[in-house]
């Protein structure tokens, strides 16, 4: 059982979750709620990382993040390091390739809640802060939830996109995924089997809570 990798995919699932739970409320709420030109290819954008195969918006990421592009460049001299094969690339690219994961669900979340609610929070004086924070985040809630899980579970399982920016180098981007796939080319079968079952037992146990948190909240609420 290879610890580092799991603990290095669980911090990787972690940052990602971090980064794009604001990220998930504010463009989430946008597109549920306002109106404007271009709103079919924007969604479409956010969605494009679903239909992509992981190798090919892999290689795109790869070129933008190479250490002659403008961003590998501004990364070098604003933190002194290379974007690509590095944990940071790793973040970046996971966060990137998530979006729909994380935007589309909390989308839904958003679009569930009934205009009337959130007209009468305006009638009540209601600021839009406040009426984020005490009406829409609570009924939100389960689309929220499953935007953290599906991004927290994807990124724990992702491959295509860790080899394409990270590789694996043990310690810094060899993450689970990756360490499974070496231990199948390496015909240690044994070794194999049992990550991929702590992979399983870990994303099994996080939906389970997810849904139980959310049924919990919901009774609450209700």
């Amino acid at each position: 059982m290879d610890w580092t990798a799991l603990w290095l995919s669980l911090q990787l699932a972690a940052w990602t979750v971090v980064i794009l739970l604001p990220v998930s409320v504010f463009a989430g709420r946008a597109l549920a709620y306002r109106r404007f030109r271009m709103k079919g290819l924007v969604e479409a954008l956010v969605m494009l990382p679903l239909v992509l195969p992981p190798t090919v918006f892999g290689f795109y990421l790869l070129v933008a993040f190479g250490a002659n592009s403008p961003i590998g460049q501004f990364w070098r001299e604003a933190f002194g390091g290379q974007l690509v094969f590095s944990f940071e690339g790793l973040v970046v690219a996971s966060v990137i390739f998530n979006l729909p994961f994380a935007i589309m669900p909390a989308q839904r979340g958003f679009e569930a809640i009934p205009v009337e609610v959130r007209e009468a929070a305006q009638c009540c004086g209601m600021s839009s802060w406040r009426s984020l924070l005490k009406v829409e985040l609570p009924l939100a809630w389960p689309g929220l939830v499953t935007a953290m899980v599906l991004t927290f579970a994807h990124t724990l399982g992702e491959f295509g996109i860790v080899l394409m920016i990270g590789g694996s180098i043990p310690g810094e981007t060899k993450t689970i995924a990756i360490a499974i796939y070496d231990r199948v080319q390496a015909f240690d079968d044994s070794s194999a089997a049992i990550m991929s079952a702590v992979l399983l037992a870990i994303s099994l146990a996080t939906i389970t809570i997810a849904f139980w948190l959310s049924a919990r909240v919901g009774r609450r609420l209700s």
